[in-house]
């Protein structure tokens, strides 16, 4: 499976185009959605005046299908506060828009439970417009219009520090069952090592080059029972070739 840093790794320069604030809730959803099972990509952060013209051109002016509906400077896109996204599939390379797909197999779907993840964080989601509905899109406006962005207006510091208390919010959070599966996973893969560490550690049966003289010891009555590390036989046997425990 992709690791979470190769999933934050393909996000990166997408997101390094927003806002911070903005920037901050883009890593922990990237984040969130990893811990539910659910990779996902940033596949689009800012986006200049001139590619949301290219963008707005297709379909109309230019090939292909119609993908937007905001000119230039019309799109939140162009004020570093809007993002899309993307599944991340198993090989770490391809991505998906299948909002059916069950990836990790919970009986949800993916797309929805990165959608639930951000709404918590603070984002509006494209998926519920009434309109034109841009199912990746997913964007924190702070209240203002894309008209009062274009006028000059941007979001307060009161505005930015009531919205970095949201994406804190789900710190502390209780775990998800996806965490909550890979935690009992993970518990149960240490405590195997653990087992394995102390079978090798404490033998209960002397290797055939240390069974002389466990036999003996036990035999003498300095061992009631022939168990014991690799360390501590070898030194008795040290001990017993130096003549300590007799002939």
């Amino acid at each position: 499976m992709v690791t979470l840093d190769q999933v934050r790794a393909r996000s990166t320069q997408a997101i390094s185009g927003l806002i911070p604030v903005v920037q901050e809730a883009a890593r922990r959803l990237v984040d969130r959605s990893y811990g539910r099972g659910v990779p996902i990509v940033i596949t689009q952060g800012l986006r200049t005046i001139a590619e949301q013209d290219a963008l707005y051109a297709q379909g109309r002016t230019r090939p292909g299908a119609i993908v937007t509906n905001a000119r230039g400077g019309f799109s939140n896109h162009n004020y570093g506060v809007a993002l899309d996204f993307a599944l991340l599939l198993p090989d770490g390379r391809s991505v998906s828009w299948d909002m059916t797909r069950d990836g990790n197999g919970n009986g949800q779907a993916d797309w929805m439970e990165v959608v639930e993840e951000a709404k918590r964080l603070g984002f509006s989601w494209g998926g519920d417009w009434v309109s034109f509905k841009d199912y990746p899109h997913l964007e924190m406006t702070f209240g203002l219009t894309t008209a009062q962005y274009r006028s000059g207006r941007r979001p307060t510091q009161a505005q930015l520090d009531a919205a970095m208390e949201v994406i804190r919010k789900g710190e502390d959070a209780p775990m998800t069952e996806a965490e909550k599966q890979a935690f009992a996973a993970l518990q149960k893969q240490v405590e195997e090592q653990a087992q394995l560490i102390q079978s090798l550690l404490v033998q209960k049966e002397a290797p055939a080059w240390a069974k002389p003289t466990i036999d003996k010891l036990v035999r003498l009555g300095y061992l009631s029972d022939p168990i014991g590390n690799h360390s501590f036989m070898r030194m008795a046997v040290v001990l017993d070739r130096a003549g300590l425990f007799g002939k």
